[in-house]
């Protein structure tokens, strides 16, 4: 159903000429199937206004996408570093997939020149990041997974992964302050709410030490929203 509202939808872009060149800069090829990846760029918060009656976005594609570049990642990963053990692997392919890192990688990339949506960047920091998980999702189902790979290491990995630096960056903030109220015989528990934002859902979690909020965190998942509130209240108790 979506393929035949988009080609009867020409006020995405420009033209399709100038669609192709933007995505060709991402991906590094002409795609066959172009439907596919505009929908890849279509924010949950655009869809009903484009495509009036129907709910017409990049979230399933995203989905499908993040299983992909978790395969991906892990194999790369498996066969980069031989000697570590399922530990060590899971932390870096948590480290390379997590919404902050992929967000910046999407925005060296170009999505926020291509993207759709009525949201704003700074309110939605795992925007761009989830547009490309999608884009990874329409590669996938239009050239199969070995060029999605290809893709994926030749475009990413080896241009903006840096496997030194994310070994000594931490992204497990909330093990952390857990381990410190632990070791500081203070009780830490997180209380998570959801909130509508620009008709988009997201959640809000606060970090309270002995009855008191020391962190508050914003994010597209619970466990997102938890972590940034850890984190921020670690840099408190670090200063």
């Amino acid at each position: 159903m979506w393929c035949s509202v988009f080609h009867s939808k020409k006020l995405l872009y420009p033209s399709e000429k100038t669609f192709l060149k933007l995505i060709r800069r991402i991906i590094g090829f002409t795609p066959r199937n172009r439907e596919l990846y505009q929908l890849a760029l279509v924010h949950k918060s655009v869809s009903f206004s484009i495509f009036n009656d129907f709910s017409i976005n990049n979230e399933r594609l995203e989905y499908l996408g993040d299983a992909v570049l978790d395969a991906i990642v892990a194999e790369y990963l498996f066969n980069k570093f031989p000697g570590k053990d399922e530990g060590f692997l899971t932390q870096m392919r948590s480290k390379i997939v997590n919404r902050e890192n992929l967000n910046h990688i999407a925005i060296k990339l170009g999505i926020p020149n291509i993207i759709k949506t009525k949201l704003a960047s700074e309110n939605h920091k795992s925007l761009y990041g989830d547009a490309l998980e999608a884009l990874i999702g329409a590669l996938y189902l239009d050239k199969g997974f070995k060029r999605t790979r290809n893709v994926v290491l030749e475009r990413i990995m080896y241009n903006h992964v840096n496997l030194s630096k994310l070994q000594d960056t931490e992204i497990d903030f909330k093990s952390r302050i857990i381990e410190w109220g632990q070791k500081n015989k203070k009780d830490v528990s997180f209380t998570s709410f959801e909130e509508q934002s620009d008709n988009h859902t997201i959640f809000v979690s606060h970090l309270i030490i002995v009855d008191e909020v020391a962190g508050r965190g914003v994010g597209s998942s619970k466990k997102e929203a938890e972590q940034n509130a850890a984190r921020q209240a670690l840099e408190i108790i670090d200063e």
